[in-house]
């Protein structure tokens, strides 16, 4: 278990003082025009001071028409300016490293947050309407601003949201993006959008600014031959800090048959990473499972519902016999671990997660 509590360091910017890093997690908790909210602030605050090494905020759209989610927070205009420095002083208060995480929804922006979705090509499926070249161009230059804005915060860096069938993951997806300009066809053509967001990033942020990317293998139309072609080059180029590899569950075997026979997670955990670090996140809830994934090749892991149960997972998992309270929990529960109303409402739409009134 030691491993799991040993520093470590990236390639800019503050070491983590060990291996756990909150996972980017939905809480519908702030307010409606993006800006930070108190309750928003105690979740995370507390996740800082609970242990984590790096405290991720909840995906945060870069564009007012990206949004994902109600109560997502923002970070596309310098009105949340106030609410992310408050947040990034109290996060790094606390000994932890800092990171807000830069999303777009795509087509999977809710037509009653947004008006109008937008996509790489036309999506007759959710009525997303496709971007112009000019409206590409214009993302790109939207994720670097948010991320200058996440520096002027204060925060230690960001991660750029590729996963989960969001826009950048949609770029990807050679069912989605049909696009015919540099931006489509081939797979270095589709992920040219990502490689644009991260030398935007890093040529205009400070020089230790941290940079992260979270990508997912499977489903949304994303091709894992592809999305592992993509994450070896990310790797290579060596301009991002840390690789999150979003799995699902980091001990399931591939979806397509051409990869069976082996754990998803070892498709990317062999590749040559350099100096980047790489992570996995995916059903990880017992510091046993934490210390598996860093024998199998992990740098790092990415805690999601245990942290929501427990806010010191962390420090609780120097026990390593230790096992999240078991399921279905109280609202009592998660209002205690930091959770506000809407967040505990959000959880109880999970099915066994919390118990009924």
């Amino acid at each position: 278990m030691a491993d799991l509590f040993s520093p470590l360091t990236l390639a800019h910017g503050p070491a983590l003082k060990n291996r756990f890093m909150l996972a980017p997690l939905t809480n519908l908790q702030s307010h409606p025009d993006g800006v930070l909210s108190d309750d928003e602030f105690r979740w995370l605050t507390l996740r800082a001071k609970g242990g984590f090494g790096l405290t991720m905020t909840c995906a945060a759209h870069v564009q007012a028409v990206g949004q994902g989610f109600p109560g997502q927070l923002g970070i596309f205009g310098d009105q949340h300016l106030p609410g992310l420095t408050r947040l990034a002083a109290a996060i790094k208060g606390h000994g932890s490293v800092s990171s807000v995480q830069l999303h777009h929804a795509g087509n999977r922006s809710p037509k009653d947050l947004v008006g109008q979705p937008v996509c790489p090509s036309d999506d007759p499926e959710t009525g997303a309407r496709g971007l112009s070249l000019g409206e590409v161009e214009q993302l790109v230059e939207d994720f670097v601003a948010a991320a200058v804005r996440a520096d002027q915060a204060g925060f230690d860096g960001v991660e750029i949201h590729g996963a989960h069938g969001y826009v950048l993951a949609q770029f990807l997806s050679p069912e989605i993006n049909r696009r015919e300009d540099r931006y489509g066809g081939s797979i270095e053509n589709r992920a040219r959008i990502v490689f644009e967001i991260i030398d935007g990033v890093r040529a205009r942020t400070r020089p230790d600014f941290q940079v992260g990317l979270r990508l997912s293998p499977e489903r949304f139309g994303l091709r894992l031959a592809e999305i592992r072609d993509t994450a070896q080059a990310v790797l290579t180029d060596g301009r991002i800090d840390y690789l999150d590899m979003s799995l699902w569950d980091v001990f399931k075997e591939p979806v397509e048959e051409a990869f069976k026979g082996r754990s998803l997670m070892s498709w990317f955990t062999d590749l040559d990473r350099g100096n980047v670090r790489l992570g996995v996140a995916g059903k990880i809830t017992t510091p046993a499972i934490a210390a598996k994934m860093l024998d199998d090749g992990a740098d790092y892991v990415l805690i999601g519902r245990a942290a929501i149960l427990h806010h010191d997972f962390p420090e609780r998992a120097r026990d390593p016999t230790f096992t999240p309270i078991a399921l279905p929990v109280t609202a009592e529960h998660l209002q205690n671990e930091g959770l506000g109303p809407a967040f505990v409402t959000y959880m109880a739409t999970w099915p066994g997660f919390v118990q009924a009134a």
